[in-house]
């Protein structure tokens, strides 16, 4: 029987520096009033189906590994979200490139729902600062609406 082992083995699997480890649930809110437009943002307008949304910054050195997407108040009938991230800075990774999708495409957000993430996207650790990004698709907003996102992850770093 052979003994296989790594070339190279990461020390990043610690507990971090604090009494409570390094594992997060990072909670992410998007909130929209009567007319549909995102509250607390840069802009009046509804969110129309093929807007991208900024609802948050996922720090680097995270590493990306679950998320839930909870619809407590829908969204307007038909409207869907793709889930995913890109970079602050505005300039791709190559190591870890920036996807739009990577947490789950075409979610329903027109019922309320508890969407659990169903990819099949292999955990990552984000070398630099990232937005979470919503991006609407199916149709327009016209309501108030509630969406949290939480992403499970672990802090470890960035290498």
């Amino acid at each position: 029987m052979a003994t296989i082992t790594r070339k190279t083995m990461p020390h990043r699997n610690n507990l971090g520096s604090t009494p409570w480890g390094n594992l997060n649930a990072l909670l992410y809110v998007l909130t929209t009033n009567a007319a549909g437009a995102l509250e607390n943002s840069d802009s009046a307008a509804a969110i129309a189906s093929g807007d991208k949304v900024r609802v948050g910054v996922i720090p680097a050195g995270t590493l990306l590994y679950d998320s839930q997407v909870i619809v407590s108040t829908p969204m307007s009938a038909n409207v869907t979200l793709s889930v995913g991230f890109e970079y602050v800075d505005g300039v791709d990774s190559s190591i870890v490139p920036q996807s739009a999708t990577y947490f789950g495409t075409a979610l329903a957000a027109s019922a309320a729902a508890r969407l659990r993430n169903a990819t099949a996207n292999a955990p990552v650790t984000l070398p630099k600062d990232a937005y979470l990004i919503l991006t609407t698709g199916g149709a327009a907003n016209a309501k108030a609406s509630r969406v949290d996102v939480v992403l499970e992850g672990i802090s470890e770093g960035v290498a």
